[in-house]
């Protein structure tokens, strides 16, 4: 298998974000993006957000991060966020990180309220922040019946480790008749062949870590990426891997049977599907379908990778799937909120909030 290859060319996805009076995305920029969404499962809308607003977001993240008694989150790669290679948490339900989230929401309310009724819930608010060293997550779907929404409150480069998308593998009433009714056995054929991939780029780069005296392994390090018993479906874990212990990839995944697949339809495989990595600009947002494929990539740059994410139910989202894929803070937990109180929250008038009023109680 060769090597992971994915295209920076995010343009057929990318919408310019218009606004109204009212800061509403207008009409046509609406039907625009539902378009991408329904086509490819994602929309790549840019300047969203103002210079003011991307700080707002900036900030709130680096409060979190600051805070030694934030919340961790319970997904994606707890062994990188145990050794400060990443630093996944969930934002606090305070006012500002409310009112930051309401904003979003009301300026996509045409494009959301066409996926989620009023009464579905917020899911989560999160900071998704890398630094060098991290692990390259396996390509995985997250939980069905979810709209995910990606900040960039920073220019992220793509060796920050933007996401990777694989455009057209959102699932959907008839998908699975798409290419002679053999789309979701090839998509999952496709990610076989990426995860083998990813796998052994993890491994190499965690073996070069070990001399690497600009993000050096800490003690214990390299055993609980590479050997531990430790729950991580996004790990280079040879012992998970071998006993069949990672939902996301694992030895019985490469079957004779799998084998056979993989070599017979290489060539459709090569033709149908591609990663497509992001790397957006400040103010752009990201909203995807969240049962495509996709990945969070290692952060080969000095420089930390922050994003602010949240998560809205577009139908029912069974709590145990809810809580594998999802880490809401304690707050919302507590006080739940649904799309329909993100729309009716107050915020500052139009003006303070093009210029950072958000950050005024």
């Amino acid at each position: 298998m060769q090597k992971l290859k994915a295209s920076n060319d995010t343009s057929a996805f990318e919408v310019p974000a218009v606004l109204d009076e009212k800061g509403r995305l207008t009409e046509p920029c609406v039907r625009k993006a539902l378009t991408s969404m329904d086509m490819h499962g994602l929309v790549v809308l840019t300047n969203l957000l103002s210079e003011a607003q991307a700080d707002v977001g900036a900030e709130l993240i680096r409060q979190t991060i600051d805070d030694p008694d934030r919340s961790r989150c319970a997904f994606a790669s707890e062994t990188d966020n145990r050794y400060l290679r990443r630093d996944f948490c969930s934002l606090p339900s305070t006012p500002l990180v409310t009112r930051f989230a309401a904003g979003l929401c009301q300026s996509l309310e045409d494009i959301l309220s066409e996926y989620c009724g009023r009464s579905h819930p917020l899911l989560e608010v999160t900071t998704l922040t890398s630094y060098f060293g991290s692990s390259h997550q396996y390509v995985h779907r997250d939980p069905s019946g979810v709209i995910s929404l990606f900040a960039a409150v920073e220019d992220v480069s793509e060796q920050q480790g933007g996401t990777v998308f694989i455009p057209g593998t959102h699932m959907y009433d008839g998908a699975e008749r798409k290419h002679d009714g053999n789309a979701y056995a090839l998509m999952e054929l496709f990610r076989l062949q990426c995860n083998f991939r990813i796998l052994l780029y993890n491994l190499r780069k965690l073996w070069s870590l070990r001399n690497d005296d600009a993000a050096p392994l800490a003690p214990g390090e390299f055993r609980d990426r590479v050997f531990s018993s430790k729950w991580d479906e996004h790990q280079p874990n040879l012992l998970r891997f071998a006993l069949g212990k990672n939902s996301q990839f694992s030895l019985r995944m490469l079957s004779p049977s799998n084998l056979w697949k993989l070599f017979r339809h290489r060539a459709a495989l090569r033709n149908l599907f591609h990663l497509v990595q992001t790397a957006p600009r400040k103010g752009t947002v990201i909203l995807y379908r969240s049962d495509m494929l996709h990945a969070g990539p290692d952060n080969r740059s000095p420089h930390p990778r922050r994003l602010f994410s949240m998560s809205l139910a577009r139908g029912m989202v069974e709590p145990k799937l809810w809580q594998a894929g999802y880490s809401p803070h304690p707050t919302l937990t507590a006080s739940p909120m649904s799309f329909g109180d993100l729309l009716d929250y107050p915020l500052t008038s139009r003006a303070q909030h093009q210029t950072a009023g958000m950050l005024v109680d």
